[in-house]
């Protein structure tokens, strides 16, 4: 499956009850800062370059960053700091992306969410993970120059050894597990790296640093060479 027929697929998708009334409830009563835009509040779709070497996997869209703007990790915090890492590594051609027409375009990267929909409290339960499953299984899929993937938080790091396990992989025992900066070479060629999920309450706390998430994409540079 091509990945626009897989990003046609994810936009109309009504499958989770809780997430549809979400989003829809999020862009209906969106904070002051955001009054009188008009909210995408649909799935959002992965995007980048369909030659990518290197994914980014996080965790769902925010309910006023990708599900306001409808391209994932735009127009929010954690978005501010994954545009200018990825800016610095080589990745992107602009350190910054506020709305989806805004010319930022991607070389080698794609950036997809383990969860299609804004959820509360950034917290999607096991059957909304479940079924967004087959849609990053797909794009997984349809990334055949794959090397590596940059998993943002444990939510992405289980779902990608989850996502490769059902592909077939072969997955070393015991798994790896989660940490920051955590390397593994999970399959033929294809390595998994562990990243602090660039969320407010991390980069507020100096959990996470840019300097540490630039040593986050610098390994992934080697990874994919």
């Amino acid at each position: 499956m091509s990945l626009k027929v897989i990003e046609s697929e994810v936009v109309v998708c009504t499958r989770c009850p809780r997430l549809v009334a979400w989003r829809e409830q999020a862009a209906a009563t969106p904070p002051r800062r955001y009054r009188g835009e008009t909210y995408w509040a649909r799935p959002i779709p992965g995007f980048g370059d369909p030659a990518a070497r290197l994914l980014v996997l996080g965790l769902a869209p925010a309910a006023h960053g990708g599900n306001r703007t409808g391209r994932v990790f735009t127009g929010d915090r954690s978005g501010d700091w994954l545009f200018a890492a990825l800016h610095r590594a080589g990745f992107a051609n602009q350190p910054t992306s506020t709305h989806a027409g805004d010319g930022l375009a991607l070389t080698d990267v794609w950036i997809t969410a383990a969860v299609k929909c804004a959820p509360p409290d950034n917290q999607p339960l096991p059957d909304e993970r479940d079924a967004c499953f087959p849609f990053a299984m797909a794009e997984l899929a349809a990334l055949p120059e794959l090397r590596a993937i940059v998993c943002l938080g444990k939510f992405a790091w289980d779902g990608a050894l989850r996502l490769l396990r059902q592909a077939g992989h072969p997955l070393p025992t015991p798994l790896p597990r989660f940490g920051h900066g955590a390397e593994a070479a999970v399959a033929p060629g294809l390595t998994l790296i562990g990243c602090y999920h660039p969320s407010q309450q991390n980069t507020f706390t100096g959990r996470l640093t840019e300097p540490m998430l630039d040593d986050v994409f610098a390994a992934a540079r080697r990874a994919i060479a």
